[in-house]
């Protein structure tokens, strides 16, 4: 049984052709959440790991790892305004470690990034408007849920293009 066997399927569905601003976002942003789950799904730890595009380091555990950190800041630390809250993976405030999979395991980072997707949701989802306000202390800025949610959409989107070249290069599967 491989590392992440659990999420060897992966629902994934299309963001509404029309609907609501929020839907919209919510969609396109789970949609995303989604497909960084498609490209690990059935790959064991040692493969998850591999870094596969020297002379990065960045493999798909590593971005798992720092998707649920990306999550935390955004949504607890800035909107929920839990800003002293530790990152997940580094309680000094280093945000590069979440990179480093040596150590971690599937299961482990795949049940802490779900975990701050449920947060996610609960905090976008508790909040009466999109224009609801947070302050990002790492920035030093006021943000807009609005924002957040196009940030984590840009994020995402960003990086399940890289994850779609370490998937590659890990098996020769493409596309998802």
């Amino acid at each position: 049984m491989s590392g992440s066997d659990s999420f060897a399927r992966v629902d994934r569905v299309g963001p509404p052709l029309t609907g609501g601003e929020r839907e919209t976002l919510r969609a396109y942003l789970d949609y995303h959440r989604a497909t960084l789950a498609m490209k690990c799904a059935g790959l064991g730890d040692e493969e998850l790991r591999r870094r596969t595009m020297p002379p990065s380091t960045l493999s798909l555990l590593g971005l798992v790892r720092h998707m649920a950190e990306v999550e935390r800041a955004w949504f607890r630390r800035t909107m929920a305004g839990e800003a002293e809250l530790p990152l997940v993976w580094s309680p000094e405030g280093d945000y590069q470690r979440a990179y480093d999979p040596e150590g971690s395991t599937g299961p482990e980072a795949f049940t802490a990034w779900q975990a701050e997707v449920a947060e996610s949701r609960r905090i976008e989802d508790a909040a009466p408007s999109l224009d609801v306000t947070g302050e990002n202390k790492r920035y030093g800025c006021e943000v807009s849920l609005r924002w957040v949610m196009l940030h984590m959409i840009h994020e995402y989107a960003r990086h399940n293009g890289h994850a779609d070249l370490l998937r590659e290069g890990v098996d020769g599967a493409v596309g998802v």
